[in-house]
């Protein structure tokens, strides 16, 4: 028998499936998706590079930092909730992905 997997492994796979490079709690304050459990969830906090941002602030008239922020933020999100998982915004720009809801039983 396989072990099984944690709710935060199931976030991970389905984030890099879709392109995303997430981590672990571990590499914090490193660039990228940071994907970490927490009592509620999983907890998801997005970093980006130190020549990611000198890039954002340099181009007049192209998305500041936080327009990039709320852009993955969304990306994330609806990548998720398709998952059937509920997102919440966090402390700071963070996301709480919570587990999904129990499908309803069919009527017939």
């Amino acid at each position: 028998m396989l072990p099984s997997s944690s709710f935060a492994d199931q976030v991970r796979r389905a984030l890099a499936e879709a392109g995303f490079h997430p981590s672990t709690g571990v590499d914090a304050g490193m660039p990228g998706l940071e994907v970490c459990d927490v009592p509620e969830g999983v907890l998801i906090r997005w970093t980006a590079s130190d020549e990611f941002q000198a890039l954002t602030s340099e181009q007049p008239g192209h998305a500041s930092n936080g327009g990039v922020r709320a852009m993955v933020q969304a990306a994330v999100s609806g990548l998720l909730e398709q998952r059937g998982h509920v997102i919440t915004a966090a402390e700071g720009d963070d996301l709480l992905v919570l587990p999904p809801a129990a499908a309803p039983s069919e009527r017939h």
